[in-house]
């Protein structure tokens, strides 16, 4: 791998990671996971957002967004997804984060303007899928799937034991919805980052067939 690609895959793993953080406390508050009383209001890409700062959700976060650095930076990453399940443990809506690599370009957004503005108009997105998706039921968990290349399943076990924070194979019940809807909110292709976000929310959230 060239040094130039080496260096393109890090800036966009980092803008990817730092736009995700930012992405993941949007939906835990915009879909009301937790209560409003434990985010606070900070400034991200120039537009108000809403962050948590329960300690135990912060350092899972983190932990989250360090694991998918990595792994972007060494392209092994297929796409990230935040699923949310109801009481029963049935994933009732999964927000799925579609990265691949961009093919050659020669854009002149040099200082990532563009790119920046593409990312913020990703989180106005997603602060009004509220109105987009129907309530969810009570007493909601969620978690965090990352789909990876096979290759990247020993780099990611070796890494979760110098990290102790271990990444578990996913159920199919877990990674599937049933009668989902799809919902696209947004996409964005440049020089660093091709990626599409939506939003898959089952037919049902009751937890009941």
């Amino acid at each position: 791998m060239e040094t130039e690609e080496i260096d393109k895959n890090k800036i966009a793993a980092d803008i990817f990671a730092e736009f995700f953080e930012v992405a993941l406390h949007c939906i835990l508050y915009t879909r009301r996971l937790y209560p409003a009383g434990v985010f606070e209001r900070r400034k991200k890409y120039n537009i108000p957002v809403q962050i948590c700062f329960h300690p135990e959700v912060s350092q899972y976060v983190a932990n989250v967004v360090d694991s998918v650095k990595q792994l972007m930076e060494q392209k092994e990453m297929e796409k990230v997804v935040v699923v949310v399940f109801n009481k029963q443990l049935q994933p009732v809506e999964r927000y799925i984060f579609e990265v691949v690599s961009p093919g050659k370009k020669n854009s002149e957004d040099r200082f990532l303007y563009q790119l920046e503005q593409a990312l913020r108009a990703f989180l106005l997105k997603l602060n009004v899928c509220d109105s987009l998706l129907s309530s969810l039921p009570e007493d909601n968990t969620w978690t965090v799937q990352v789909h990876t290349k096979n290759s990247a399943a020993e780099r990611l076990h070796d890494y979760q034991i110098v990290q102790d924070f271990p990444w578990v194979l996913a159920d199919s019940s877990e990674t599937e919805l049933p009668t989902p809807t799809l919902i696209p909110l947004k996409a964005v292709d440049s020089d660093l980052i091709k990626m599409q976000l939506y939003v898959e929310e089952s037919g049902f959230k009751t937890g009941h067939s």
